[in-house]
């Protein structure tokens, strides 16, 4: 039988996805990349925001209506976070949430036997341990991520994660080295570790973000191990020092900020003020050689004033990010900040994003430009128009000329040049 994919949202979410992909392979089906030949299709939700749970909805609509006949399996957030909607959407023959994907190919074969629709959401509870089945490739990409931790505890107030993922719990260190060593096997040379709240890894136990990262750096075949997003509160320096220690750790940090204004940040309910993430991007800096900062960054949040906007354009120009993602708040049912008073009109987030797009757009271009003269090592990735393109350490975009292939491969590059919003690079 055949079987496509489909998946939305976060690193997590494509990791879960290929696990169940090898989950169905193993079982003999063939992966198709046009859902119109696939006997199954299987979407993996988001629902972070109102417009995530939209773009679910369409997608599992656009393919039923396509292939009628084919079984349609609708899996992840969107569904654990709300049991009425898995209940009453009917568009999907298979709904599964977010703790038993190792039955969906035992789930497809009772419908295929019995044609009556089934919802299957195991409900999260505080002593869950960790389990996702664990991959050996990732398909159709360069580096692989792994995913090491599941859960979230912070109970932002835009958001609904917590509920959607359940408490915090870890993959056990000896699984991940397991893991890792299939990844090296199958020629991956570079791991990203991913979570749902990532800094939290180890919690509760005797083991943290740091064992982790020299699990996988004892690997031979894996040259370099990036983190995903990370919690400022939680960078201690302790571990940042650890990091450092690393030959293999890749200096890139994606520090999610939200907002740089202090009032805006308690009302998110965030675990920080922007005086201590400064201080933290600051201690990054002189640690480690040439990092990367990165971030997310809402506008628009409920009550934002122009003054509040203000501090927190000033803020993100003072840390001088390397890239950036914007974004416009967007109201989830079922939050804290659903209900708040003074919520903004659309026009306004959008106004907000632009200008915060283009501040951010500059700070990108001031980091690529202070890359120059840097020699650093590049993993190639694609070829367009006679260039390969690829990622530096700190994960700086790069693109070199070659007469060879240079794809999966580590090279030495001098940068000499930007243009747009990549670095422009020479072989050594």
């Amino acid at each position: 039988m055949n079987i496509a994919f489909y998946t939305l949202g976060c690193k997590v979410n494509q990791y879960e996805t290929q696990a169940v992909r090898e989950l169905f392979e193993n079982k003999g089906y063939s992966v198709v990349t046009e859902p119109e030949k696939a006997d199954v299709f299987i979407i993996n939700s988001c629902t972070v925001t109102a417009e995530s749970d939209r773009k679910t909805r369409q997608a599992v609509r656009k393919f039923k209506a396509k292939n009628p006949k084919a079984i349609t399996v609708l899996m992840g957030c969107l569904p654990q976070s709300s049991k009425n909607f898995a209940q009453t959407f009917s568009f999907a023959d298979i709904v599964i949430g977010n703790s038993n994907h190792e039955n969906l190919p035992n789930l497809v074969e009772e419908f295929i036997k019995s044609k009556n629709r089934i919802v299957e959401i195991k409900e999260h509870h505080k002593n869950e341990e960790y389990y996702t089945p664990e991959i050996s490739s990732f398909s159709e990409h360069t580096r692989a991520f792994m995913k090491i931790e599941d859960g979230c505890d912070r109970f932002c107030t835009y958001c609904i994660i917590p509920y959607a993922r359940g408490f915090v719990r870890s993959k056990p260190i000896n699984e991940i080295k397991s893991e890792a060593e299939k990844l090296a096997l199958a020629g991956f040379s570079e791991v990203v570790l991913v979570g749902i709240n990532l800094s939290s890894y180890g919690k509760g136990s005797n083991f943290n973000l740091f064992n982790a990262v020299k699990a996988v750096s004892e690997v031979d075949g894996i040259k370099r191990i990036r983190l995903g997003s990370l919690e400022p509160d939680l960078m201690s320096d302790e571990l940042l020092l650890g990091l450092n220690s690393i030959e293999k750790f890749c200096p890139q940090f994606h520090l999610s900020l939200q907002s740089g204004c202090n009032a805006t940040l308690k009302r998110m309910n965030r675990h920080y003020d922007s005086e201590f993430y400064y201080d933290l991007v600051q201690r990054i800096r002189k640690i480690f050689n040439n990092p990367a900062i990165t971030t997310d960054i809402m506008v628009g949040f409920a009550g934002e004033t122009e003054q509040e906007f203000k501090e927190s354009m000033d803020f993100v120009n003072k840390v001088g990010f390397a890239k950036s993602h914007i974004f416009a708040y967007s109201r989830r049912s079922g939050t804290v900040a659903d209900k708040m008073p003074n919520q903004l009109q659309n026009s306004i987030k959008q106004e907000r994003s632009h200008k915060m797009i283009e501040l951010t757009n500059a700070c990108e271009l001031e980091f690529l430009k202070g890359q120059i003269g840097i020699t650093a090592s590049v993993l190639f990735e694609t070829k367009q128009d006679g260039f390969y393109f690829g990622y530096t350490e700190n994960y700086t975009p790069c693109k070199v000329e070659s007469e060879t292939d240079l794809c999966g491969q580590i090279k030495k590059v001098k940068i000499e040049g930007v243009n747009n919003n990549f670095c422009i690079g020479k072989i050594l």
